[in-house]
């Protein structure tokens, strides 16, 4: 199929190798402009970009990808599909109705639970036992198209942001590659999604990873994991950020010693490589950690530098 590409971080970059490995024809790869980072504020390019230099594909980057000029452009490609995977603009009506199969999505939820930015934060942080990746055909609503093709997903005990954004991402290539073909040959059936199963995932903010030690343990873990690595969670410790890396909610009866009554917040008990932090249902260890202004370290090397007692208190 002759198709235009939009995407723009690391979890569209499978999506478009996978489609290149496959023999279709990229016409064009629509991504977000180049923005400063870092201290020297020199202009990045976005992970999308990198992969289709690599495969010498023209690359499009409208600040506007609904401005007429962009439109024109758009047209001028005469695609037969637009495949869109976390591209970060909203396409207008007519951008959506250009192409012949018009424009599919890869979503990394099963559809309809968690429309919006977020979906694979959110299933961690929500406790959701399994998610999955969704093929949608886009109309003008915040991930309402009809669904197309989903493949599921399974949450492993200790999964994180991280590590399930790779799985999704793996996942999703795999599925568009499957459901292109299929598309061209009207073998998939569109299925209207039900509006009343669906929920939001809005976008993370940083303030999200203050830690608030009355929560339970087993949520604390949840949010952990779920933002780890941004925005991340974190607590205050003698007047300094700290943020959590490592953790795990402590199993009834798993430490052999009465720990320390304590607030929520309270350190109950340190050992040599993890000290234990009272909430406000149950107790949180915690492994792997990174003061403000320093690198990630175990526990261990941070208890070197900042010794510890039970008594003290998380949170300011």
């Amino acid at each position: 199929m002759k198709i235009v590409f939009m995407g723009t971080p690391e979890f569209a970059v499978g999506a478009l190798e996978k489609i290149i490995e496959a023999g279709h024809q990229v016409v064009s790869v629509v991504t977000q402009p180049d923005k400063p980072k870092g201290r020297g504020k020199e202009l990045q390019m976005t992970p999308v970009k990198i992969c289709a230099m690599a495969h010498a594909i023209p690359v499009f980057q409208p600040v506007k990808i609904k401005a007429p000029e962009a439109v024109k452009i758009l047209r001028e490609y005469e695609a037969d599909i637009f495949v869109v995977a976390a591209f970060g603009q909203i396409l207008s009506e007519e951008i959506l109705a250009m192409p012949k199969y018009g424009c599919v999505n890869i979503h990394a939820s099963l559809l309809p639970k968690y429309r919006g930015a977020g979906p694979i934060q959110w299933a961690i942080i929500d406790g959701e036992k399994k998610t999955g990746v969704t093929i949608m055909q886009m109309d003008k609503g915040l991930d309402t198209g009809d669904m197309l093709l989903q493949k599921e997903v399974e949450i492993d005990k200790r999964e994180t942001g991280d590590s399930l954004h790779d799985k999704l991402a793996a996942a999703g290539a795999e599925l568009i590659v499957e459901a292109l073909p299929q598309i061209e040959a009207g073998k998939l059936t569109p299925r209207r999604q039900n509006d009343e199963e669906s929920c939001y995932a809005k976008m993370l903010h940083k303030s999200m990873g203050k830690i608030d030690w009355n929560m339970p343990a087993e949520k604390l873990d949840c949010l952990i994991r779920g933002l780890l690595s941004w925005p991340g969670a974190y607590t205050v410790f003698r007047g300094k950020n700290l943020k959590i890396w490592e953790e795990e909610p402590v199993l009834p009866g798993e430490l052999l010693a009465e720990p320390l009554e304590a607030e929520p917040g309270g350190i109950v008990r340190v050992e040599k490589d993890a000290f234990y932090v009272q909430c406000g249902d149950g107790i949180l260890k915690v492994l792997s950690v990174q003061m403000e202004g320093k690198k990630r370290m175990s526990v261990r090397d941070f208890l070197l530098g900042y010794p510890m007692k039970p008594g003290e208190h998380l949170g300011g």
